[in-house]
């Protein structure tokens, strides 16, 4: 009889203490409630409580990665597009993460949803294509603020995919071709405009050397050569054919 209730007794204590010794690891804190008051936060480590009169919730202190489901959203410039994103936090005061909120995981991922539509809702389709990076700022601000109260610190939030429809698609492609068409033409005027303004300082050279038209000539002839060309062109002086034109009224009376 002796020996049943040292083993009863013994087998008590061995449920008490492992009910007494609590052993958290190093990313980990363990929040105290002592008959439903708020004690603190302990760990890392082995620590003890009173059993049945404690009770211990375990909060985890990593990052979480947690992936906000695609949004339907309509910009600002009435655009209806699908859009997801990744936002990583972690929990910071392990008290608040618990006192404060039911799920703090919850919570964040329902502040991120309604978070990105709103943002994005009062943005313009360029500015989702082309600022990125404003906008992952401008959210991460904002989640930020509504779960810090909950101990929670949202380090990033990142856009991960924007989805059109196939006929802003097609819309998009055909304003970029012609976007591409214009830029060609101006490049092209460009040119013809410098070109223009070469050639007219080449003519007033000229204009004030009547030898280089004819230095000109001979470097196109040059050219034609270096091609085994079988014709051959040489080059007449415009004087000379001037001289055929112009008849003096000495020459006219002897002729008559």
């Amino acid at each position: 009889m002796n020996i049943i209730v040292i083993v009863i007794i013994a087998f008590a204590v061995l449920m008490i203490l492992s009910m007494a010794i609590k052993i958290v690891t190093e990313f980990e804190r363990g929040v105290i409630f002592r008959l439903g008051r708020l004690i603190g936060a302990k760990g890392p480590g082995l620590f003890l409580i009173i059993p049945f009169v404690d009770r211990m919730v375990k909060v985890d202190l990593r990052v979480v990665t947690m992936d906000v489901p695609s949004q339907e959203v309509i910009t600002k410039d009435n655009v209806t597009v699908r859009v997801n994103a990744v936002v990583y936090f972690r929990v910071v005061d392990p008290e608040s993460s618990v006192v404060k909120v039911l799920d703090h995981i919850r919570a964040t991922s329902q502040i991120s949803q309604t978070t990105l539509r709103n943002v994005l809702g009062q943005s313009e389709l360029d500015e989702l294509l082309a600022q990125r990076e404003k906008l992952n700022q401008m959210l991460q601000k904002i989640i930020d603020e509504h779960t810090d109260p909950w101990g929670v610190k949202v380090s990033t939030v990142e856009i991960k995919e924007v989805e059109l429809a196939e006929e802003m698609k097609r819309s998009m492609a055909a304003q970029a071709e012609a976007e591409r068409e214009r830029r060609a033409k101006i490049i092209h005027a460009e040119g013809e405009l410098q070109a223009s303004e070469k050639l007219a300082q080449a003519a007033h050279i000229i204009g004030r050397e009547p030898a280089a038209i004819q230095l000109r000539f001979l470097s196109t002839l040059s050219e034609i050569a270096s091609e085994k060309n079988s014709t051959i062109l040489f080059p007449i002086p415009i004087e000379f054919l001037k001289a055929f034109g112009r008849s003096s009224p000495s020459t006219l009376e002897e002729s008559k």
